[in-house]
């Protein structure tokens, strides 16, 4: 749910998942690149299961490991995310499959990759690419550089363990790992993979807007409302828009007015003695 100024610019967005979708035509080929790179390279040539990873889940099965692990594919990954649950069992990695081959089955690769894209959690409270470029760039997908695209598809693997500020060593060593791993692949040349396994992350969070801070009891008054008027769930995940009265300009001034009003009160009363005596 976003919150809009009379004007139109944002003041609030309220959502338990930070979603944008995007159609796989609008998604610029580096960033889908770097994603299969980092996640499944064969994607466009497996029929939705890679027959290393089924090896090694027989093998696992073999030594009696109920406990089954090792990389899925991006087919595999859209089954599981869409339709199955995390635990790590073998009977889990059947149906999973199972699953992959009938949506390979009946969808294209392009609309696979598309779902994948646009579902898979990246951290930060954001969920698929778009969300998470403006979440950790606040830019759009296609003023993504290399190094940032790669660090978002670097995230996949384990967003917790990778985040940008707890675990900055890391996140820039899974990050050149998928560098290289495009750079392997032909979508970049070795010149500027090591030039962008150099830069810093430059994560910068998104900031909705300077309104947002100047009209914050504002915005939060109008989320109450919103949600004693439709409810928690829609106000969460009905993705509304709301328009307001709030004069951006207007409600600038006044919070500019009250304050230097306060400070000149707060002066005029001179030192009124310490709070206590320690």
């Amino acid at each position: 749910t976003r919150v809009h100024a009379a004007d139109g610019s944002l003041l609030a967005e309220y959502a338990r998942e930070r979603r944008l979708f995007l159609p796989i035509s609008a998604i610029p080929p580096l960033v889908k690149q770097a994603f299969l790179s980092a996640e499944d390279k064969n994607f466009y040539t497996h029929p939705g299961v890679d027959p290393e990873g089924l090896a090694r889940a027989v093998m696992i099965l073999v030594r009696g490991d109920r406990r089954v692990q090792g990389a899925s594919t991006i087919t595999q990954q859209v089954a599981k995310n869409f339709l199955l649950t995390n635990e790590r069992t073998f009977t889990r990695k059947i149906r999973e499959m199972l699953l992959s081959f009938r949506i390979e089955a009946t969808y294209s690769k392009d609309k696979i990759l598309e779902l994948y894209l646009n579902e898979i959690y990246l951290g930060l409270g954001a969920y698929g690419v778009a969300s998470a470029a403006l979440q950790y760039y606040g830019k759009s997908v296609h003023e993504l550089t290399l190094a940032e695209a790669a660090y978002l598809a670097a995230l996949p693997k384990a967003p917790s363990k990778l985040h940008p500020y707890r675990d900055t060593e890391a996140a820039l060593a899974r990050r050149s790992y998928v560098i290289d791993r495009i750079v392997d692949d032909g979508f970049a040349s070795f010149e500027d993979g090591e030039k962008a396994k150099k830069e810093p992350l430059g994560v910068n969070p998104r900031q909705l807007s300077p309104n947002s801070k100047v009209a914050g009891y504002f915005a939060e008054d109008v989320r109450r409302e919103l949600l004693e008027r439709y409810g928690e769930k829609k106000l969460y995940e009905g993705g509304l828009s709301v328009r307001t009265t709030l004069d951006p300009k207007m409600q600038l001034l006044a919070r500019k007015v009250l304050v230097d009003g306060l400070v000149r009160y707060d002066e005029a009363q001179g030192f009124r003695g310490p709070m206590r005596v320690i």
